[in-house]
Order: structure tokens, then C-alpha cells, then sequence
């Protein structure tokens, strides 16, 4: 590390440090393997390494053994009690919590320049359906009865997903196209926390502006379950707000405060609309897609990412949100209006089952308990079981 990049991030408030803070576990394992060419012997062995329950492999470099052990458990000021009070609030809205982070999420993470650049340098910028899939993927995990205990599979996923992160950090950061010094390190702590707070405190938003209720309880527990994933995720503790009201300051603080309008948060954004309306059959609908997304994310966000706009289909995609917050109040009451608002958010995720993989044979996999209360309730998209 150069003298003036020491002397820069002395100056720093704490959370500008964390733009020049990595993985340090997880990049320490891409460096070794690396250096030793076992790469593609580690992502032969990792690709059957699924579940919680599952042993470490044992034909594993001591380096990547030895990451997996250290990573294998949640922080230990965890409440498991309320991660697993937390999967009722995934039975009832996971579908319409897919729904949004599909619609959303991903949209305002495209309103990130820098994370958007990251994206652009791995060549993905015309492979929405890979990104989705797997945000989609890691998001089902985690709505398992216990994500992080025996029977999950969300923990392996976590681990893999921190040595992608490190990988991609690695290869970025020697490919002579990212300067550290003036942009940080790609993928930084500073843009997973970032993510997180999209995926939590943003989701909840969402959920609201179409139409979908949600209890101050039951997103104060949301946002601890994504707390508690970012610290397995590496982020640091002290860096995320223990409370949703703090969350939700930090999220203008930190994450709107820098949205903005890229050429790669554009072509990002206009790959992920094609792929959404390709769901979507015949061409009279097509304009409902960025109405849909132009409901969940911010009117400006939608400009600087040049989603169209429609008069017709913001009036209809608007007058259904209000319908949805009627249903919303009368679901006690009327199994008619539960099975319609139940129906209206399972729609996107079923689809995103059919076409995501892009002709590929894998496919999302519902976790066993989920699946089969989904089931019970009619609004189980089509997927493949955890078992």
C-alpha cells in the first residue's frame, strides 16, 4: 500500500474506511489458490458442498479447510429465537419480498456507479438473468425455517458467495482498469453494507409502495436476519446499525446519498427490463414492467436510469397498488382477496424459475419447510425442493 494511500485513510471517518476494506479470510484463499492453480479443482469440490449439515470436504487445500471452519457458525450475539420468528413473516410475504427485490433492489443497485463499474469489468453486464438467479437463490436460502442450523443451506452459500466477492476483487484489482487509491477497493465493505441495507430497510419500503403490508415488527425482525447475514458476510458489526430506525438513516446516509446515473447502471438496467418483459407474453404488456419498477424505486432513480415511462401503465400499475392495500386489510376476512394478493406475488418468482437459468440446467431450490407451507397455501411457485 503506498505512503499516500496510509496518510489519505488516516483522515477518514469510520465509514469511509470501509471503501478500502476487502475480505481479509476470504481473500487470503483466492490468493493462495491462485498462486497454487487449484482453482478449478476448489469449484469442482465446493459445487457439491450444499448444505449446513453437510462435512467440510476433506479433499480441500488446508487454506480453503481452514476458512470454511472459521466461517461455519453465525456471530455469537445471535438470537436464533428471532431468526426462526422471522420465517412466519417469510411464509406469509417471501413471495412478494422476491417480488420486490426483483423489481427493486436490483434496479437501485444499478444506481450505484461504482458497484454498476464493478459488474462491467466482470464481463456481466449483458447476464441479468445470472445475477438474478443467484440473488434469488441466496434470498431463498435465507428464508428457510433455520438458515443458519441443522437442515439449512444457507451457510455454504454464504461461503461461497464471500470467495466469489474475494475472487472478483482480486482479478479487478491486478487487471490495471480500477484505481484503488482514488475509487477504493471493488467490493468493498463499504459497498456490501450498501447491499445489505438495499435488501433490507429498501425491500420494506418497497413491499409499502405496492401496496403490501408490513409491521414495524416484522421488519425490525427482517432487517436483524440481513445484520445477522452481514456479519457472516465479513462486514463488520460495529458497522451495522443494531436498530431498523438507524438502519433506515444510514440508507440515506450512505446508499441514496450516491445514487446516480452510470452508462453501466443504464445498459444494467435496460438488459434487466428485456428479461423481465420476456416473461411477460406478447408485446401489450411490455410497458407494465418499468411501470411496476417505476412504483417500487424512486422517481429519480427510474430517470437516471433512463427506465420508460408510461402514463397508462404508472395509472393502472398505481391504481393496483391501491387495490393491494385494500386486500391487504380485508385478507383477514376474505379468502378470495388473500388467494389474489398471495397470486399477484408469486407470479414474478415463478417466472423467474422458468427462465432465469437462460436454457442452463440448474434452477432455484425452495428450501423443504417453505416449500411445502407455500404448497399448503396455493402460492408455491414452480421450483426445485431442498431435500
Amino acid at each position: 500500500m503506498s505512503e499516500s494511500l496510509i496518510g489519505r485513510r488516516a483522515g477518514l471517518s469510520a465509514l469511509e474506511t470501509l471503501k478500502y476494506q476487502g475480505d481479509p479470510l476470504a481473500d487470503a484463499v483466492i490468493a493462495d489458490l491462485v498462486t497454487g492453480g487449484r482453482t478449478g479443482v476448489v469449484n469442482e469440490v465446493l459445487a457439491q458442498f450444499r448444505d449446513n449439515d453437510q462435512p467440510i470436504p476433506e479433499d480441500l487445500p488446508e487454506s480453503v479447510r481452514r476458512y470454511l471452519i472459521d466461517t461455519d457458525v453465525p456471530p455469537g450475539w445471535v438470537d436464533l429465537d428471532r431468526v426462526a420468528g422471522t420465517y412466519e413473516f417469510f411464509v406469509d410475504d417471501g413471495v412478494h419480498v422476491a417480488s420486490v427485490l426483483s423489481f427493486g433492489a436490483m434496479v437501485n443497485c444499478y444506481a450505484q456507479p461504482r458497484p454498476s463499474r464493478v459488474l462491467s469489468l466482470t464481463h456481466r453486464l449483458n447476464q441479468p438473468h445470472r445475477r438474478l438467479s443467484e440473488t434469488s437463490q441466496f434470498v431463498l436460502h435465507l428464508m428457510g425455517p433455520d438458515p443458519f442450523g441443522s437442515g439449512g443451506s444457507f451457510v455454504p452459500t454464504i461461503q461461497k458467495t464471500r470467495l466469489i466477492h474475494a475472487a472478483v476483487r482480486y482479478f479487478i484489482t491486478r487487471s490495471g482498469e480500477w484505481d484503488v487509491e482514488a475509487d477504493g477497493v471493488p467490493l468493498c465493505q463499504q459497498d456490501m453494507l450498501g447491499a445489505l441495507l438495499i435488501f433490507s430497510v429498501q425491500v420494506i419500503d418497497g413491499m409499502r409502495r405496492i401496496g403490501i403490508s408490513v409491521t414495524e415488527r416484522e421488519a425490525e425482525d427482517y432487517y436483524y436476519v440481513w445484520r445477522v447475514t452481514g456479519a457472516m458476510l465479513g462486514i463488520p458489526a460495529e458497522a451495522m446499525p443494531e436498530t431498523l430506525t438507524a438502519a433506515r438513516e444510514l440508507n440515506a446516509e450512505l446508499v441514496e446519498a450516491t445514487y446516480g446515473p452510470s452508462a453501466e447502471g443504464i445498459e444494467l438496467t435496460r438488459n434487466l427490463l428485456r428479461l423481465y418483459e420476456e416473461m411477460v407474453p406478447g408485446k401489450a404488456f411490455d410497458g407494465v414492467v418499468a411501470a411496476m419498477v417505476r412504483q417500487v424505486v424512486t422517481e429519480e432513480v427510474a430517470d437516471w436510469l433512463e427506465v420508460p415511462s408510461s402514463r397508462g401503465w404508472r395509472r393502472a400499475v398505481g391504481a393496483g397498488a391501491r387495490m393491494m392495500r385494500w386486500l391487504e386489510r380485508s385478507e383477514d376476512r376474505s379468502h378470495t382477496a388473500t388467494a389474489v394478493l398471495d397470486k399477484a406475488g408469486s407470479l414474478l418468482l415463478g417466472g423467474s424459475v422458468r427462465t432465469l437459468t437462460n436454457g442452463q440446467s440448474t434452477a432455484l431450490t425452495i428450501p423443504a419447510d417453505l416449500r411445502e407451507k407455500w404448497l399448503a397455501a396455493g402460492v408455491c411457485p414452480v421450483a426445485h425442493p431442498r431435500t
